[in-house]
């Protein structure tokens, strides 16, 4: 059985929602944690994990989307039921890197991990082009636990990242022929650092490259990430599940 730690299942992207759920159910996936990442979003997830079984929510304010950013919604919310991590939060510089951008988004992120770090939460973190800096902001705190989401980062931060603690998420790029940095570290870090995810609908694996993304997806991954480690796809699956199940309160 799989978990699909990160995911993007709402109405905005699927008008079949049931349907994507019974599918990755069918695919073996068990759990599905689908993130937030402004205020309409976080609401929403709040709802899917309420009505379905194998949905469980994280709720926070992407980088890139602070113009909602509610915190007071994020205190109100962030012990209910089913709500296992805080996220997706983190960096993104990747669109606009100028000093007061990097600035606020620091800021938030920091406040965002402070209320975390206040509940006992984990974070799921996003890096874009600020990996350094991501690294440096979680460094600045102890007990902070989490993942780093779609990890893109090269095998020395990966290896500084996990000397933290830190889980890393492994997704559909890593199907991809040119992925060598992400193949490079999948190969080298041990596997019980590592999560499967599918940043659904987002960055389908190949053969689907181009598709919408869906958790039913997770085993190809898999079989990807067991091939560059050269054990059998039982093992990913056994270990990566067990990781997701330490770092959330499912």
């Amino acid at each position: 059985m799989y978990v699909d730690t990160h995911c993007h299942i709402i109405k905005q992207y699927y008008n079949n929602i049931d349907e994507v759920l019974d599918n990755a159910s069918k695919a073996g996936v068990e759990k599905i944690l689908i993130c937030g990442y402004d205020l309409a979003s976080n609401i929403e997830v709040l709802e899917l994990a309420k009505k379905h079984d194998m949905v469980y929510a994280a709720i926070g304010f992407h980088p890139t989307d602070l113009d909602s950013f509610d915190f007071t919604f994020l205190e109100e919310h962030i012990n209910d039921d089913k709500v296992v991590a805080l996220g997706e939060i983190g960096l993104d510089y990747h669109y606009d890197n100028d000093i007061d951008t990097k600035k606020r988004q620091i800021d938030a992120f920091k406040k965002q991990i402070e209320l975390a770090l206040k509940h006992n939460k984990p974070v799921i973190i996003h890096s874009r082009d600020s990996i350094m800096d991501t690294y440096n902001v979680v460094s600045s705190y102890s007990n902070l636990r989490g993942s780093l989401h779609c990890y893109s980062g090269s095998l020395e931060m990966a290896k500084l990242f996990v000397e933290k603690g830190f889980l890393l998420g492994v997704g559909g790029v890593v199907t991809f022929k040119n992925a060598k940095i992400v193949k490079d570290v999948v190969k080298n870090i041990d596997l019980k650092y590592l999560l499967l995810e599918t940043d659904s609908p987002y960055l389908a694996p190949e053969p689907h490259r181009g598709e919408v993304n869906t958790s039913a997806y997770i085993p190809i991954i898999a079989e990807m990430v067991a091939s560059i480690k050269e054990i059998d796809i039982s093992d990913v699956a056994t270990v990566t599940t067990g990781n997701a199940y330490r770092l959330f309160d499912f």
